[in-house]
């Protein structure tokens, strides 16, 4: 049996480029370079996937920099997505990305690691929105103008509090990973919607900070989320090694916190070091196989690669 389809939260694609790899052809762009673990020639045929690409907003761009750099890239996005277009269409929403599906092509939506992007401006939040973006990661692991991630102290900031009600008034998906965990306790007092933890995994399994507690796993249980489970050897597995059978621990950890219908995944393609079982995309529909061969329902892990997903965003994008 096959999954119904397969959705991805999050990979580095878009904006890795010639310095992470030798094999580098710039002449194809980033999306379907074939020395990359995400290369569209290599992702498999006949399967409704839907694939987050996210920009990344290295921590030492602020303010216009860091605008500067989103524009650069979310450029980037739309000419492949035209280049490539008869094989993925951009899509905003679940029903653009069942149109994609349709048409025998998979669907392309355009995200952000790093709320730098927003360069401390309230009215960035509907700009970024126009472009496409639906789901911005607050922080990377720094501290921005929104937040700081794992590695600086400090919380939500007063702009953070505003980022975050005008992300969710404008329809952009608030992403808590990387987010330190005072400033997701922050977050818990201000938000109104549900939110995503885009790419990453239980820390009780994996003790690595990017990890989630098992008291915001189940936070996000009662929000209503959506969690990616990160194939990153550092974020599976205490000793690195990061295999399959360490995110079976994970998924089996969730699912006795009561994350059946908010666990999903967010694989970190071209972000990280991953294991041979996880690095490269044509890999991807063999964790549906390896968990329902080691006791998983179908249903649940049908959820996981697509269900859960399909359904967040249909409620909670417009």
């Amino acid at each position: 049996m096959r999954p119904s389809g397969l959705i991805d939260l999050h990979c580095d694609t878009l904006t890795r480029n010639s310095w992470h790899c030798d094999r580098y052809d710039p002449s194809r762009g980033t999306l379907d370079q074939p020395g990359f673990q995400l290369s569209l020639s290599k992702m498999p045929a006949g399967i409704r996937w839907l694939q987050c690409f996210a920009i990344f907003i290295p921590d030492q761009f602020r303010g216009q920099d860091a605008i500067d750099f989103f524009d650069r890239h979310a450029a980037s996005f739309h000419r492949q997505m035209e280049r490539y277009g008869d094989r993925i269409a951009p899509c905003r929403d679940t029903a653009e990305a069942e149109a994609a599906f349709a048409a025998g092509r998979f669907a392309g939506m355009l995200t952000v690691e790093g709320g730098a992007v927003l360069a401390g401006r309230l009215e960035r939040v509907e700009a970024i929105h126009d472009v496409g973006v639906r789901m911005v990661t607050l922080t990377w692991n720094g501290a921005n103008e929104i937040a700081s991630g794992i590695g600086a102290p400090g919380g939500l900031t007063a702009f953070g509090r505003e980022a975050v009600a005008e992300m969710e008034r404008v329809g952009v998906l608030v992403d808590v990973s990387h987010l330190n965990d005072r400033g997701f306790e922050d977050l818990l007092a201000v938000a109104k919607k549900p939110f995503v933890a885009s790419h990453s995994n239980v820390r009780s399994v994996c003790a690595h900070p990017r990890n989630l507690t098992e008291e915001f796993v189940r936070e996000m249980v009662r929000w209503g989320g959506l969690i990616g489970l990160n194939y990153a050897n550092d974020f599976l597995s205490d000793d690195g090694r990061g295999s399959m059978d360490d995110l079976y621990r994970h998924v089996c950890r969730f699912l006795e916190l009561g994350a059946e219908r908010c666990l999903a995944l967010g694989s970190d393609y071209d972000g990280t070091g991953m294991h041979p079982d996880f690095d490269s995309v044509e890999k991807a529909l063999g964790i549906y196989g390896y968990l329902t061969a080691h006791g998983i329902p179908h249903d649940i892990a049908d959820g996981i690669l697509f269900q859960n997903a399909w359904s967040f965003l249909r409620a909670n994008l417009s």
